[in-house]
């Protein structure tokens, strides 16, 4: 298959590798000419995971997007919220008919693509696709060289619009044999990992963070009163969901640390294979690290606001987000990613219900 990997960061170099590995023609486009000179020179990526260390030669790594996207059947944007608003505007006018773009994860991140492509002119019929989590856990070494820890084993997928839904995880399904079927792409995005255990680890280990030099939140981080807060953020999720009318099954965090329990997206023993591998020891700056700017600021605003339309409570999203606007000094409710600033909030649950549904129809 003709697969366009957009961007050049942990997830996007797992992706191509990993397509690449299994005999895909791997369009790779990323922005920044000086970190991607060895993928250009070269044309190819060096890929370590449990089968060990190996090249695998990617078909087209490219700084020009529309190159990247012509002709590809599947385009994959494992990048963070963060760049959503800018990217969704520089690749809508490229994007084919036809085609099927998967954003593993996006907080709602499809509708964002699906209006730019709607407000851009392009009358391409495309579907819009997001599940909970990246499909790898994943680090780069170098600028040409990933290292994947596990690999997802199941990827709750949500469509937009839902009409699309079998003829995208169709296509999704022949590189992520994991896909499962969501009723839409809200229901995908309220499968989001992130905003639910990466909040508490950051914040309620802050004294370390900001004292050593290096900290894993996932390790000697991850101790049993945090576990309880990221499992009570994550019922005020599941909460949400029914409120919307999604049932089960509703990927419960708790799975993902307890081998005994329902297999979660990871599979069992992943936290163990992420916290051997040593590569989330790291420097996370709580102004400026994706797990503020993305996963706090932008996915709890967003099932903040989710919450405001439902009416249901959610005492600790809402106080992680007054938390983490407390340490950033900004107010992260009013800037980030929800139904007023997507335009939604004029909309009743059954008018957004139709939205999902049919998209945008001309």
């Amino acid at each position: 298959m003709d697969i366009a990997v957009i961007g050049g960061g942990h997830g996007c170099y797992a992706a191509a590798s990993e397509f690449a590995d299994k005999g895909h023609a791997v369009r790779l486009w990323r922005q920044n000419a000086n970190v991607f000179r060895s993928v250009l020179d070269n044309r190819k990526l060096k890929l370590t995971d449990h089968l060990g260390t190996r090249d695998v030669a990617i078909h087209l790594p490219t700084l020009d997007l529309r190159e990247a996207i012509a002709g590809a059947e599947l385009v994959v944007i494992p990048l963070p919220c963060t760049v959503h608003l800018t990217l969704a505007k520089m690749i809508a006018p490229h994007f084919e008919d036809g085609q099927v773009v998967y954003i593993p994860p996006a907080t709602f991140g499809t509708y964002i693509f699906a209006k730019a492509l709607a407000d851009s002119g392009n009358t391409a019929q495309v579907a819009f696709a997001e599940t909970g989590t990246l499909p790898y856990l994943a680090r780069k070494q170098t600028e040409d060289h990933v290292r994947v820890s596990v690999y997802a084993t199941r990827l709750p997928t949500g469509v937009f619009p839902a009409r699309a839904s079998d003829r995208a995880l169709s296509v999704i399904s022949r590189v992520y044999s994991g896909v499962e079927p969501l009723k839409d792409a809200l229901d995908g995005a309220l499968m989001n990992a992130g905003p639910i255990i990466h909040p508490p680890l950051i914040m309620m280990n802050a004294g370390p963070l900001e004292h050593f030099e290096t900290w894993d939140i996932h390790n000697e981080g991850t101790v049993s009163s945090i576990r309880r807060v990221t499992d009570a953020l994550d019922q005020e999720r599941v909460k949400l969901r029914e409120a919307l009318g999604y049932g089960a099954p509703h990927f419960p965090l708790s799975d993902h640390y307890d081998d005994d329990a329902e297999e979660w997206m990871y599979g069992d023993s992943s936290h163990e294979k992420l916290t051997d591998s040593g590569d989330w020891r790291e420097n996370i700056d709580l102004l400026s690290h994706r797990y503020m700017r993305e996963d706090s600021a932008l996915g709890l605003s967003f099932l903040s606001s989710l919450g405001d339309l439902t009416g249901t409570p959610l005492p600790l999203v809402n106080g992680f987000l007054s938390i983490a606007s407390g340490i950033t000094g900004e107010d992260l409710r009013a800037s980030g990613r929800t139904l007023e600033s997507l335009a939604l909030d004029a909309l009743s649950v059954n008018e957004l219900r139709a939205l999902l549904q049919d998209g945008f129809v001309a």
